[in-house]
């Protein structure tokens, strides 16, 4: 896939969340191999976007294509690391048991988990610096070394197209260091990213491109054309953002 290549299509994206429209007419084109950073203000409709195009809110109208065609027919290759509060920590896994979740497939589920299955979780663990803890139970672990921890699931799946949703909410700095090396070195490796995020300041170092998000995508591109003064104050509210 070259860069130009539309690996996420979003047309006209409206979404209810408990019954109050949190996103309408939202139009996104993420191109493959970058890291598209999604920001704005709270309760802009940003994770309501994430799960709407995942299929884990019901659309009000609108579709998302996922490498030209519909989500079911590509999940395999479509990750998803949902928000650190959304996660039962009180369940009895281990951070081996998590990571070997990400290679669970359709109709897979209660097959035996196999040796190919035990390394990518293995090296998945590896990668985000966790294999230390591999049977340590989840309730044990610190911020840090959860989100991580849910982190190696999903590259377990060695997906093509990722959604990650605040994965630097509530981590120490060796984590953020961490999972930064983490999506660079997926983008280096052709995947693509795409992830919520609320620091903006890290933008211009983290993000190839970005969606400034208020109720629908305000504007939306390389980092160096759409993050501007002009748009952000124009997301966010006249100088309510330091940067």
């Amino acid at each position: 896939m070259t860069s130009e290549h539309v690996v996420l299509e979003l047309t006209d994206l409206a979404v209810a969340y408990h019954d109050v429209l949190a996103l309408k007419n939202a139009n996104l084109s993420v191109p493959a191999g970058v890291i598209m950073g999604i920001v704005g203000p709270n309760g802009a409709g940003k994770s309501t976007m994430l799960k709407g195009t995942l299929g884990l809110e019901p659309l009000l109208y609108g579709s998302a294509k996922f490498f030209g065609t519909t989500l079911d027919k590509v999940r395999e290759r479509v990750g998803y690391l949902p928000q650190h509060s959304s996660v039962d920590w009180d369940y009895p896994a281990t951070v081996m048991d998590v990571a070997l979740m990400g290679t669970y497939r359709a109709g897979k589920i209660f097959s035996r988990v196999t040796k190919e299955d035990r390394q990518r979780a293995a090296d998945a663990l590896e990668r985000v610096g966790l294999s230390n803890l591999a049977h340590r139970q989840i309730g044990e672990l610190s911020g840090g070394q959860r989100q991580r921890t849910f982190l190696a699931r999903v590259l377990a799946q060695r997906a093509d197209l990722y959604f990650m949703d605040e994965p630097f909410a509530g981590v120490d700095i060796a984590s953020q260091e961490t999972i930064t090396a983490v999506l660079r070195g997926l983008r280096a490796e052709g995947a693509t990213i795409v992830i919520v995020h609320h620091d903006l300041s890290t933008i211009p170092t983290l993000c190839d491109q970005v969606a400034l998000v208020d109720g629908t995508v305000v504007a939306a591109g390389p980092v160096e054309e759409v993050f501007t003064r002009e748009m952000i104050d124009h997301t966010y509210g006249l100088d309510q953002v330091d940067l």
